[in-house]
């Protein structure tokens, strides 16, 4: 791995991408300590101390401490995320939106000029609503002082502009990382909060053993399970079933091919992050919305989405479940690959080309989905289960720890494209071992 890095410098492009890619992270980083004019941040910070452990822990966290900074990013980019997460649920069942999703790169920029609508629309709701809730809590926690300086509609209409600037800004930003950087902007902007909040995690880990909360016990307790949870991540990322696929005898212009055979690798966890991911916009945003609200009905509605109770946890497996079958369905198309195999004259051994191709395959993707929905959702939930059953202060969320890694590794493989694409030597070492589940060209 040191000689596939110290070939990075040797690639000029290649390290214009990265240099790029850590410039636009900087800049995100240096945002989040920007305040939102008209209110006190030393305020926030003990509130949200206070309410550690709560879904305001998880919002800080997705928006990588901007909220607790009461940031011009503390809205993050989820508005972005639950954009997208609506127009995709929305190509299943809008025949116009179907259509520009199957055109090719113009219907993608069209489909993304819709995302990018519905995010400064979300924004400017969700802005307002924080702006009620930060006024809300001079009273709900006025022995800390007050957050909000000067309380009115001159204060809201300054917040919803600036949070919804900052969140247009940060969408920006990832886009400029995905074009013209390295892996995708959006997840690295998340990645980038995530990993900033690691720090404080790991003082706040070795204080509780100083102070006796903790013990040695427990504290390699808590390392075998984060290095656990990182192996098994790894280990169902790498993950594929290869479907063996032959050619028979073939011409193509003046050559005749000879029979060959390969695979057809199906990755276990097809969707990637993006499940995690997803889940917990859906269950942000309406706490988001209604945190400050007074209405008991609505309060108890809050109370169930608290990650500390179990029906929130209930819900977050199922709605993980679900966007691993969703995204996969969407970025997998058993049909079009089936077909693809017919028209170059590749066959599965067995099975008949065309439509029992098409079956067969998505019989398989189907299996091997549930089986990584399953461990998305397991890798999520570990976290909740040891601080509620077995009072373990966990703080490396096994959410955060999934898409931290998930990304890590997509980065590193898109890295490893370049090494290649150009003769070095990937990741893998010297010898030309690659990283397991690529393919050497």
């Amino acid at each position: 791995m040191a000689n596939g890095f110290g070939n990075i410098p040797k690639i000029p492009e290649l390290r214009k991408r990265l240099l790029f890619t850590l410039a636009i992270l900087a800049i995100y980083r240096v945002g989040v300590f920007i305040t939102v004019p008209g209110v006190d941040r030393k305020v926030m910070s003990q509130i949200m101390a206070a309410a550690s452990g709560s879904f305001l822990g998880l919002f800080n966290m997705f928006s990588g401490g901007a909220l607790e900074q009461l940031s011009i990013f503390a809205l993050g980019i989820m508005p972005y995320i639950s954009s997208s997460i609506i127009l995709q649920l929305l190509t299943v069942v809008v025949p116009h939106l179907e259509q520009l999703n199957r055109e090719g790169q113009a219907g993608r920029k069209k489909m993304n000029q819709y995302t990018r609508y519905g995010t400064v629309l979300l924004c400017l709701v969700q802005g307002f609503f924080i702006a009620t809730w930060l006024e809300s809590n001079n009273a709900s926690y006025s022995q800390f002082g007050r957050v909000v300086l000067e309380t009115g509609w001159g204060f809201r209409l300054m917040t919803v502009i600036t949070l919804t600037t900052g969140t247009v800004f940060i969408m920006w930003l990832g886009e400029q990382i995905t074009e013209r950087g390295v892996g995708n902007g959006i997840s690295l902007i998340i990645f980038a909060g995530i990993v900033a909040n690691f720090p404080d995690a790991l003082v706040r880990l070795f204080n509780s053993v100083k102070i006796g909360d903790l013990g040695a016990f427990d504290l390699a307790f808590i390392g075998a399970i984060v290095f656990g949870v990182i192996s098994v991540i790894i280990f169902f990322e790498r993950g594929q079933r290869r479907i063996p696929v032959a050619y028979a005898k073939r011409v193509v212009g003046r050559k005749l091919y000879g029979a060959s055979s390969t695979h057809l690798p199906l990755k276990v966890n097809t969707a990637g992050v993006i499940p995690a991911i997803f889940a917990s916009s859906i269950l942000l945003f309406p706490l988001q919305i209604f945190s400050g609200s007074s209405n008991p009905w609505i309060r108890s509605m809050v109370d169930v989405l608290n990650p500390a109770d179990w029906r929130y946890n209930v819900l977050f497996v199922v709605l993980i479940v679900f966007f691993c079958f969703f995204y996969t369905a969407v970025t997998f198309n058993p049909v079009d690959v089936a077909d693809n195999l017919k028209k170059n004259g590749g066959f599965i051994p067995g099975i008949r080309p065309g439509k029992k191709t098409a079956e067969y395959i998505d019989r398989v993707l189907t299996r091997i989905t549930f089986g990584g929905s399953v461990y998305i959702a397991a890798v999520c939930v570990l976290p909740n289960l040891l601080q509620v059953k077995l009072n373990v202060p966990f703080y490396f969320g096994g959410t955060s720890l999934l898409i931290v890694v998930g990304v890590a590794l997509d980065t590193i493989q898109q890295i490893e494209s370049h090494l290649i694409t150009r003769h070095y030597d990937g990741f893998g070492g010297p010898k030309g071992r690659k990283m397991r589940g690529r393919k050497t060209r």
